[in-house]
């Protein structure tokens, strides 16, 4: 965004502020202010377990629960009560069209579509009932169920509705290959590489699900699957990937021909790497799709009777929302992220320190010390220090999770104890700097992006590089604890947060929706480190920001923004959202702008229910354009933070916050 355009976004504030956005006195705003910061804290504080954390549930599409109802017929370990729970939710999650999307009012997504009717026929409805009438005409009209993606794919070959060439070749053998070979598991996210070892296992016995009602679904092919000659599309059209889909059809003739000793070898293998990383009931990766393919890989390796199989189904199980009514499968859990944001919104708010007390106390004793994980492949002999998403996972501790927790700790302060675990936190975070300046989520330069062009990876998520979200994240806190910006690790981390800010003066949002959440993210660090808000990459930011607030005075961005053709689009305004252009805003020293005023009152006169502002659409993701999240906790603690900011601010004598976040 050049100058002129910041202008005139100044403009237009100036202009229609009286006129687009609600107004009220200040006393009148104020009042309304403490009411509602104080209703919500103590609904949150309402909230907290007894233990001193928080949990709230964390909602994907129908996929998840559609694979749960999948994964008991693949198992003939079905719970009726239960599918029908599931049923409910999934029915209800259809949309007008006969489809099912990704994300609240989003387009029908074909593989979701096929997921969701596939796991309602298993349970029982009716393939002419007219819900299912509708799905299988929206199945038939996106192309049928041969043109579903690479994982659905998987799924219906493990159903046998499908041949297994269907699904690109993806040999156990791959277990043995060396570090240095193109392909390496260390060479992709932890997430695909928990995902990959149990599948494999099963790529090779080609085992079929047991399927005890029969159920079929040939009825969703517009061209029956054994007259398909062609599957696999190349998934970036680079060369590579054309060079990718040679090699998959001469591996779909070797896999027929290996080796039955060397098979047997790599299956241990692959074995190896699972068990140490099974996780007790807290699961494979702690994420459903690496519990479910460990269950169906120890049950085809005939290790059902094993104490290990019933670990893995309890860890699913612990996945399961049940209302009585409906019910759904959660993706994975994460109290230590929503227990970290929780206690940064109860600091903001609160006077009394008693809950965040508790809950650093509990965060402390989550760190993960003792276990060294996959991240030290590259960094050998970097100490452990960091923090997990989920209850349990001391193989795969989050970057930004870590750092979140670690700005925590630092604004309540809490003696010895907390400043070791804060020291111990920084470290793993210097550690785990890519070459690039920035930082990953889980990995360190897990940017080989050659391998996005293989068959298997047409869901663009294959990887896990640095994002500006969460180094900015890192930033923050170390520039928070006292790291200064001729500190190489931070002088490196600022230089790569400048590269990737956009034209437009926003930030990419990896694991937020989106723009918003990735200038939130960096506005906040390039604060806690410095910068002068006067700076025309500062005020590129605020334009953006301004430029996208809604005439009710919030924001919101649709989960469609991750596609280029829809950049911009917006529905709706959410709380969560608009917290974060809140605090992204006052960061850069806007507290006073009219247009912070106006978000402010947009919060405050949003309905809400307790501690949770009203919001049904999804405003984090997953994988951008195949996997989106609701985060529950998002609507509750975000909006009390931006309030409570917005207080403190206004009536102190500061204009921007003291920390990272």
């Amino acid at each position: 965004m050049d100058n002129n355009s910041v202008t005139r976004a100044a403009d237009r504030l100036a202009r229609d502020d009286a006129a687009v956005f609600p107004s009220n006195d200040d006393e009148d705003l104020d009042k309304r202010l403490d009411v509602v910061i104080d209703d919500a804290l103590t609904a949150l504080k309402g909230r907290q377990d007894s233990d001193g954390h928080w949990i709230y549930p964390l909602e994907a599409d129908a996929t998840i629960p559609a694979e749960y109802v999948m994964l008991m017929h693949y198992l003939d370990d079905r719970d009726d009560a239960l599918e029908q729970g599931i049923g409910a939710y999934l029915r209800d999650a259809q949309l007008p069209g006969g489809g099912w999307p990704l994300f609240h009012d989003g387009a029908m997504d074909v593989s979701a579509t096929i997921k969701a009717y596939l796991a309602l026929k298993l349970i029982g409805d009716a393939p002419d009932a007219p819900h299912m009438a509708k799905a299988r005409a929206a199945v038939l009209r996106a192309g049928g169920a041969e043109t579903a993606n690479v994982f659905t794919r998987f799924a219906l070959a493990l159903f046998g509705f499908v041949p297994w060439k269907a699904f690109p070749v993806t040999p156990v053998e791959l277990m043995l290959l060396p570090r240095w070979f193109p392909f390496h598991l260390n060479k992709v996210s932890y997430w695909s590489r928990t995902v990959i070892a149990p599948m494999t296992i099963l790529t090779a016995l080609k085992p079929t699900a047991r399927n005890p009602l029969g159920v079929r679904i040939d009825e969703l092919f517009v061209t029956p699957p054994d007259q398909i000659k062609r599957w696999h599309k190349n998934p970036t059209g680079a060369r590579v990937g054309a060079a990718f889909l040679s090699l998959d059809r001469l591996l779909q003739v070797w896999d027929r021909r290996t080796s039955t000793r060397i098979r047997a070898h790599a299956i241990r293998k692959a074995l190896d790497f699972i068990r140490p990383r099974l996780n007790g009931e807290d699961g494979l990766g702690g994420i459903y799709p690496a519990m479910a393919n460990a269950a169906m890989a120890f049950d085809a390796l005939g290790l059902r009777d094993t104490a290990e199989f019933e670990t893995i189904m309890r860890s699913l199980r612990k996945l399961i929302l049940w209302d009585g009514e409906k019910a759904y499968v959660q993706p994975c859990l994460s109290p230590v992220w929503d227990t970290s944001l929780a206690v940064h919104a109860v600091m903001e708010a609160d006077r009394d320190q008693d809950s965040a007390a508790g809950a650093c106390r509990w965060l402390i004793g989550r760190q993960i010390t003792d276990l060294v994980g996959d991240y030290a492949e590259q960094a050998p002999g970097l100490a452990p220090g960091g923090w997990a998403f989920q209850y349990e996972n001391p193989h795969y501790p989050d970057v930004d999770d870590t750092a979140v927790v670690g700005m925590a700790l630092d604004r309540l302060g809490g003696g010895a104890e907390a400043k070791a675990s804060i020291d111990k936190a920084a470290r793993w975070i210097v550690g785990m700097q890519s070459s690039d300046g920035g930082w990953g989520a889980f990995d360190i330069d897990n940017d080989k992006r050659y391998l996005n062009s293989i068959p298997f990876a047409d869901h663009g998520a294959l990887l896990d590089p640095p994002t500006a979200d969460v180094s900015a994240r890192c930033l923050g806190f170390l520039c928070q604890i006292g790291y200064k910006r001729d500190d190489p690790t931070v002088a490196r981390g600022l230089d790569y947060l400048y590269r990737e800010q956009e034209a437009d003066g926003s930030w990419f949002g990896r694991w937020g929706t989106n723009y918003v959440y990735g200038t939130w993210s960096a506005l906040c660090a390039l604060n806690a480190a410095g910068d002068d808000p006067e700076a025309p990459h500062i005020r590129k930011a605020v334009a953006f920001l301004l430029s996208r607030q809604n005439a009710d005075g919030g924001w919101g961005e649709d989960g469609a923004t991750y596609d280029p053709r829809h950049r911009d689009l917006c529905k709706t305004s959410t709380p969560s959202q608009t917290a974060w252009a809140l605090l992204g805003l006052m960061a850069a020293g806007e507290v006073d702008n009219a247009a912070v005023k106006c978000g402010i009152d947009y919060l405050i006169s949003a309905q809400r229910d307790g501690d949770r502002w009203d919001e049904t659409h999804y405003t984090a993701v997953g994988f951008p354009r195949v996997f989106y999240l609701r985060y529950h906790g998002y609507a509750a603690y975000f909006p009390l933070w931006a309030l409570a900011r917005y207080r403190n601010l206004s009536r102190g004598n500061a204009k921007r916050p003291l920390w990272g976040i």
